[in-house]
């Protein structure tokens, strides 16, 4: 006969057996939700040659309108991560992309050509069924923006764009000329009071095309997307305007 204790010690251990089964189950599918929230990785070939890596992060309602998200140099596409599933919970997928590298290159004529892989996330986004046509907007911080306003100019599916600490000239990546190319078109432009020559290129820029041209100041001092981290309230008007300018249901 098996004594009371084993028995209890049995019973005592199938039972945490099944929760600690239960709580496995569990820690499964919150990493699964946790890693399709943080979107899959994708990768595409830019007309330069490149391959483009991108996160992709995806709205549930589709058709939808999608959102390319383009870093500041020397930082990551995790940098839009905030704002990626933001956009998402608005319904509107997001695509961040690394810039072809962290450093400015050796030959700055290179540099004239990066704008082309954002370019080519356009046309991977246009590939794409869950993609709405004609609902793609931009988004980019600092050079990322200079870069975001030559391709969305050179690409008249690119409805609406939003720079945050753009410049006039980054390393001969001039603004005006895209500026007044983009158009009729609408254009956010986001800045810190407490940056300089953002600020200053902002005022210029919003004179720039035809088009609506929506101004946001920050209090905060801070650049690119070190801005966006420390200002979560232009992470929000972000996706309130490609919510509006992208016709989001």
């Amino acid at each position: 006969m098996m004594p009371a204790a084993a028995g209890l010690g049995m019973r005592f251990g199938r039972r945490t057996g099944l929760c600690v089964a239960a709580i496995g189950v569990a820690c499964i599918l919150l990493m699964s939700r946790d890693a399709e929230a943080a979107g899959r990785v994708v990768t595409f070939r830019s007309p330069s040659g490149r391959t483009v890596t991108g996160l992709f992060t995806e709205a549930e309602g589709r058709p939808a309108p999608a959102v390319i998200l383009v870093p500041m140099l020397g930082r990551p596409k995790e940098d839009w991560q905030a704002v990626a599933e933001r956009l998402v919970s608005a319904g509107v997928h997001a695509l961040a992309i690394d810039l072809p590298g962290l450093q400015l290159p050796a030959d700055p004529r290179d540099l004239l050509t990066w704008h082309e892989d954002i370019r080519a996330a356009v046309a991977f986004l246009a590939g794409l069924s869950d993609v709405r046509p004609g609902a793609v907007g931009m988004a980019g911080a600092s050079l990322g923006a200079n870069l975001v306003a030559v391709a969305a100019a050179a690409d008249p599916g690119v409805r609406s764009i939003a720079l945050v600490s753009p410049s006039l000239e980054y390393r001969g990546v001039r603004i005006e000329g895209a500026m007044h190319q983009y158009g009729a078109r609408q254009a956010l432009l986001a800045a810190s009071v407490q940056d300089p020559y953002a600020a200053r290129s902002v005022r210029e820029m919003e004179k720039m095309g035809t088009g609506s041209r929506e101004v946001r100041w920050s209090s905060v001092p801070a650049h690119g997307t070190e801005l966006l981290s420390r200002d979560p309230d232009l992470v929000q008007t972000l996706v309130d305007w490609f919510q509006q300018t992208l016709g989001v249901n």
